[in-house]
């Protein structure tokens, strides 16, 4: 359980809302993010191995991902991520700003998916351009999971019964809306919206 930030008193009841942490490539994902350097431990883990030097970033973009092509098997999809690193971290494929500011901004590898993924993922033998689609949606929801696990924007409750005794506790939430993170699955609307409030 994280840094509490927030607590609230309802009915006799105090439930307190935390900063939870969250593993989500360890789950059923259908990318694997190929980080590189001071970076790489926030992806997966893996053998590519990026030769040479670079002349620049866009450099690396395009070499790294033939390198990258190169060394795994019929890649379908393969997207750049960058990482804006100023008062804290985030990532993406966009290489708008921020993620393009030529000081607080680079590139920390790629977002991969092959056909073998795919494959495996919805149990079929023939990758169509509609499985290719479907898995670049899926594969932007992990990397935006992911990001919100590194922007610390993973959650969790811990609902107290009138003697102070733990009633409920759960965590791994991702995003701040308690309404739409699944938290108010788990916790009355009437504490989701004192948080809320208060929050």
């Amino acid at each position: 359980m994280g840094e509490t930030i927030a607590r609230v008193e309802v009915n006799n009841r105090v439930v307190e809302l935390y900063y939870s942490e969250g593993d989500s490539r360890t789950w059923d994902n259908i990318s694997r993010m190929i980080f590189f350097g001071n970076y790489q431990h926030i992806g997966d883990k893996h053998d590519v191995v990026l030769r040479g030097e670079f002349d620049s970033r866009q450099d690396f973009i395009e070499r790294g991902e033939q390198m990258v092509r190169k060394q795994l098997k019929d890649v379908v999809i393969c997207k750049a991520v960058h990482l804006y690193n100023h008062s804290g971290i985030s990532i993406s494929t966009s290489y708008s700003y921020p993620y393009n500011c030529r000081w607080d901004s680079g590139t920390i590898g790629f977002l991969v998916v092959t056909k073998e993924d795919i494959r495996n993922n919805w149990n079929i033998k023939r990758v169509t351009q509609h499985y290719i689609d479907w898995a670049e949606e899926l594969a932007e929801s992990e990397l935006n999971t992911l990001n919100q696990e590194i922007t610390g924007e993973v959650y969790g409750f811990t609902l107290y019964d009138e003697d102070g005794e733990v009633e409920d506790s759960c965590g791994g939430f991702y995003g701040s809306d308690l309404n739409e993170n699944g938290m108010s699955d788990y916790l009355d609307q009437i504490y989701i919206d004192a948080l809320t409030n208060v929050w």
